[in-house]
């Protein structure tokens, strides 16, 4: 999978409020989801459309070891609560 080289702000803010719309983690944030449940989906195939696309970035972010740039994003969702 092809990712823009350049970060897409919109792009990070879907992944800090978007929630899994189904499944065993349904209502849980796609940047909280676990490894193992985005490892799955890598071998069995991401959903079609735009969840498919968030979920393989927030796998490709947690692969790489770069969740922690979520956390201030996070942060603000939830102090503008």
């Amino acid at each position: 999978m092809f990712l823009n080289a350049e970060p897409n702000p919109a792009l990070l803010l879907e992944l800090v409020k978007m929630k899994m719309p189904f499944g065993k983690y349904k209502g849980t944030l796609l940047c909280d989801l676990p490894v193992h449940y985005l490892e799955w989906f890598q071998r069995e195939g991401f959903p079609e459309g735009k969840l498919g696309m968030l979920l393989a970035t927030i796998y490709e972010i947690k692969l790489n070891g770069l969740g922690h740039l979520l956390t201030p994003l996070k942060n603000k969702q939830n102090y503008s609560r």
